[in-house]
Order: C-alpha cells, then structure tokens, then sequence
C-alpha cells in the first residue's frame, strides 16, 4: 500500500469514508482543559497559517494550517495533553483544585512526589519529560527501538529517564504498563487506552480539546467561521478522537479526515474492519504515526463518528513538508500527513467522488492540523 515516488492521489486500498458519520452524535466533553492551560508558562495559542496558493490548487474558498510546532517550546501538540493529564493526576493525588495557578499545582507537585512513566514514539515523551521536569516531578521514559539517538537524547534532555527497548512500539507500551505496580508512587501517563486503563488517557484527550477551541476562534476572527474539513494526523487516534468529539457534540457540518502512514494504517484498516484491528507496522518518517493498534478508548468515536481515513506514504510527505515550508511552516513529517493526506484524496483518478463523499466543493474551508515541528525542533 506504500506510495510510489511522485504518485499522487489515493492508491489501492488507502482511503475510506462513512458519509453518513456527520450524522451520530458524540457524548460531551469537559471544557476545563483550555482555563488550566491558561494558568501554565509560556501559553499561548498555536498559529493559524493560511495557505493560499494550495487553495487555488484544490479549488477551494481556503486552506489554513494549524502549526503546532511551537507548542511550549517542545514543539508538538502532545504537550497539550500530558500538561493536563499530569494536572488532574495531581489534584487528584492532593485533593486540591485542578489548575488554579501555577504556583498552586507547583505546591501539589512538592507535597505528591510521584514518577511519572510513559512509552513514547517521541513527542509524548518530550512533552511529559518538560512538565515534570518544570514541575520538580521525576520522568522515566520507554522508548521503542525504532526510535532515533536524536529524538531519545532530546527527551533525555528534559531530564527523563529514558528506558530503550528492542520493540516495537506498541510491545514497548506494554513493557512500560507492566512496570507500573498498582497503588505505587509511580504512575503511567500514557497516550493511549486499552480496557482497565482508561481514565488518563481520557484526560490527555481532553487536553487536545484546547486546540480545537483556539482554532473556532482563530476562525471567527478571520470571518470564516465553521471548517468544512480537519485534516488529523493519526498514530493511535487520540488526537483524532478528541477532534471527531469536538464537532460531533452539536449540529455541526465538518467532516474529519485521519492521515496514517501506509506503513501503520491501523485506523484505516480498523473502519475498513468495523473493528479494532492491529497491523504490522514498517518503517516510516512518520515516527510519531507510527502505532499498529488504535486507542481503545477512542475507536468507538472513531468508529461511528470519523468521515474518512487516508494512508500515504513517505515521499507524499517530504513533498508535503516543502509545501508548508513555502508558508512558513516547519512541520516534521508526522505534522506533514495531514497535507499529504487531502493531496491524496483530491489528487488522482476519483478524485471528484472523494470531494464529494466529504463535501467539499469550491466554497469549502480546510484546516490541517500540522502537530510536530521539524526534526531539529524535536531534538533541539
């Protein structure tokens, strides 16, 4: 299912859509997570970057990009999800309250001294590592043996533990799960769900809320009001369940598009199923893509409520970090998918009955999601 070099469009297996997903209705979310960010240093809302010239291309009204690449200085949206996680762990452990101020959840971090213990394919890692480490909390972290020196050194510099494996990821969430005793002073925050662990990733989930909520405002300010489409690059899906969420809580028209891998389509391969479904995973650029099994807490939202999937393959996004580099935008290549997957789909023979099935027509606005800087942003 890999992309040749210069192909474009969908080939194969790679695309499917679920018209009638705008239909269901999603359960509601909190909205505490945006207020707790607030009270953290450094933040500030992500850029919304329009991209006219790939508008003209497509055909559309507007194409605009939600660069994530500056996120608290550790360049990803994760940093949105493991700052809240760690937030509600805290008042939880103190029994104080979520997210008065900085110097409030500072004092809880001091009187509930805990490990904090993840695996990661990069940038949950980093993101976990930066706010224990601000927060005086010690980070132990796995990682898998795809992962580069590059990428483990700059969640070592943070000042985690980092623990590396021979495994693949999903084996090294494992490992990183059974090292965790219950009732210990060592908790796992990890990024995806499975049956009995379900809570902490329901919080990192409702930390991506905070993106979604900047970008209908970011949105309104520039008089365009509702998207018709959200591009999501897709690992487990986390990101993309919070999204599907978002605009499946009230009569909303947006379709949303997940972009894997080829190599690592798990989502694409689970709707195509009607069930979670685990692949193989290869090798790809999109290391923070690359996951081969859902999150179990999400697929049911991504089952009923997720428009279409798309996988591509490396060369469709190297093309695609060129473009956004164009507007100023230095995604690395997991960022990059959500570009490279609406190329796909409107690229190519049926490439009219894709723009269709998600509605899209020359009025149409797109967001893609653009969650990870470059390289050197990862391991700076």
């Amino acid at each position: 299912m890999r992309s040749r070099s210069g192909s474009t469009g969908v080939a194969g297996n790679s695309f499917f859509a679920r018209p009638e997903a705008r239909r269901w209705r999603a359960p509601a979310s909190s909205g505490t997570a945006r207020r707790c960010h607030r009270t953290l240093p450094g933040y500030a809302p992500s850029t919304l970057v329009p991209d006219s010239a790939t508008a003209r291309r497509w055909g559309l009204r507007s194409v605009l990009v939600k660069d994530e690449s500056e996120r608290f200085g550790v360049a990803s949206f994760k940093a949105l999800g493991a700052s809240y996680a760690v937030a509600r762990i805290l008042a939880e452990r103190t029994g104080q309250p979520l997210c008065s101020d900085w110097a409030e959840l500072v004092d809880q971090a001091g009187r509930a001294p805990i490990t904090l213990v993840t695996a990661t394919d990069g940038n949950h890692g980093r993101a976990l590592a930066h706010f224990s480490a601000a927060l005086g909390l010690r980070a132990e972290v796995w990682v898998p043996a795809v992962m580069s020196d590059a990428a483990a050194a700059s969640i070592a510099r943070e000042g985690a533990q980092v623990v590396r494996t021979e495994m693949s990821y999903d084996a090294t969430v494992e490992a990183a799960a059974a090292s965790v005793q219950p009732e210990s002073d060592r908790v796992l925050v990890q990024d995806t769900a499975w049956p009995g662990y379900e809570v902490v990733p329901g919080w990192i989930v409702e930390g991506y809320r905070t993106m979604m909520d900047e970008l209908d405002e970011q949105l309104d300010a520039v008089g365009l009001g509702e998207p018709d489409l959200v591009a999501v690059p897709v690992g487990v899906g986390s990101l993309a369940q919070a999204v599907v969420t978002f605009y499946r809580q009230q009569e909303r028209g947006t379709s949303v598009l997940s972009c894997e891998p080829d190599s690592a389509a798990c989502v694409l391969a689970s709707l195509r199923a009607r069930a979670l479904t685990r692949v193989q995973t290869g090798s790809t650029t999109m290391a923070g893509l690359n996951c081969g099994t859902p999150t179990a807490l999400g697929w049911p939202i991504l089952r009923e409520g997720l428009d279409a999937a798309v996988a591509v393959g490396d060369n469709d996004v190297s093309r695609a970090t060129e473009t956004l580099a164009a507007i100023g935008v230095h995604a690395g290549p997991s960022g990059a998918a959500s570009l490279a997957g609406v190329e796909a789909v409107l690229s190519g023979p049926g490439a009219e009955e894709r723009r269709a099935l998600l509605g899209l027509d020359s009025d149409s606005v797109i967001v893609l999601l653009s969650t990870e800087g470059t390289p050197h942003h990862v391991a700076g």
